[in-house]
């Protein structure tokens, strides 16, 4: 079965697990609607639902790929799924649980331009 992912973090081109994809099917970018609100925990982003857009790519992956992410997310645990509207359909999209431990806004949005963040 495939199933459609909308990653915004370290699954993104050019990050430190991107290499978790590399048998998917890139579909490409897209900058969701403003529905999300984005932290930088450190070594990885963390999404919530809120008021703002993501920079984001979805991808086209195959049960097993999805079940290395859902391992790497530690689904349903650190992070849930939800089903988001994409205009490649709809896609699976890692949410963060512990909003206690978010701090660091990243106002852009774009995990990958991270050195944009504020305490708040």
């Amino acid at each position: 079965m495939q199933h459609k992912v909308l990653v915004y973090g370290t699954l993104r081109q050019g990050e430190s697990n991107h290499h978790l994809l590399s048998h998917s099917q890139f579909l490409g970018k897209v900058i969701t609607q403003a529905q999300f609100q984005l932290f930088d925990l450190g070594p990885y982003p963390a999404a919530i639902k809120g008021e703002q857009a993501l920079v984001a790519e979805v991808y086209l992956v195959d049960d097993e790929t999805m079940k290395q992410l859902d391992i790497l997310e530690d689904y349903p645990h650190e992070y849930d799924r939800e089903l988001i509207n994409t205009p490649y359909g709809h896609a699976w999209i890692y949410l963060y649980q512990n909003k206690s431990l978010l701090k660091k806004v990243l106002h852009s949005g774009d995990w990958c331009q991270r050195g944009d963040h504020s305490f708040g």
